[in-house]
């Protein structure tokens, strides 16, 4: 029996609240000082644990995009429609912004938090760059991080890989590495749905910036699934 709409979207929903609750909140709760906290690497593994975990949770059942440059990928790539994918984004944004606000109030239950100070996780460039890079270097590193992540899902979902019982754990380390490197640049986003949420209750400036956070991992996203289906699943 085909799944039902409501069960995909339910399903990526779901998955992407926890993306953002789980990612997000090592870094606010768990990660803020790198000194007493979990630190880069942990915030890294926190996010690739959350798509590893959902990937085995949900994957039967919607896929496991939760990441609409996932799912626009899955349309140029050929292996979804765009009428699916468009409530599949849906369900994501809304799940990412479900996420950022459950985050919120257990952040806000400690009395020195403070959501201008202390933020929600959020990506940023230039002055709000973890280290100060440039819109440049952002847009650059977000286009190419999310080129190599949609690789691997491609390749580790593929019909053609006898290995395919491991794509969640492949996805999941390939998230974690990308956040080892690119979390200095920008925080790392690689996915719309992940930055909207906490974007929005943040605000001010983190909400001025979100634009990079979206156009920047769509046409990673595009650009790999292009080199996929006309390079290497072609040949």
């Amino acid at each position: 029996m085909e799944t039902s709409k409501l069960s995909k979207f339910s399903a990526e929903f779901l998955g992407t609240l926890v993306l953002v609750l789980m990612g997000c909140g090592s870094a606010v709760i768990a990660g803020a000082n790198g000194t007493t906290g979990v630190g880069l690497l942990g915030i890294s593994f926190a996010f690739g644990l959350s798509v590893t975990a959902m990937a085995y949770a949900i994957g039967h059942i919607s896929g496991c995009h939760i990441n609409p440059a996932i799912s626009i990928g899955m349309v140029i790539a050929g292996r979804m429609k765009i009428a699916e994918a468009a409530y599949y984004i849906v369900a994501q944004v809304l799940g990412g912004i479900a996420g950022a606000f459950i985050l919120l109030q257990i952040a806000s239950g400690k009395a020195e938090y403070s959501l201008t100070a202390n933020g929600l996780g959020q990506n940023g460039f230039a002055a709000l760059s973890p280290q100060h890079y440039s819109l440049a270097a952002g847009f650059i590193a977000e286009i190419v991080l999310t080129f190599i992540f949609l690789l691997v899902i491609f390749g580790s979902t593929s019909t053609k890989n006898i290995n395919g019982g491991f794509a969640g754990l492949a996805i999941g380390l390939s998230l974690t590495l990308i956040h080892i490197v690119g979390i200095p640049v920008t925080g790392v986003s690689v996915n719309p749905a992940r930055s909207i949420g906490p974007a929005l209750l943040v605000g001010g400036e983190a909400l001025s910036q979100v634009w990079l956070f979206i156009v920047a991992p769509i046409i990673g996203a595009a650009l790999s699934a292009l080199v996929w289906k006309t390079v290497l699943e072609k040949n």
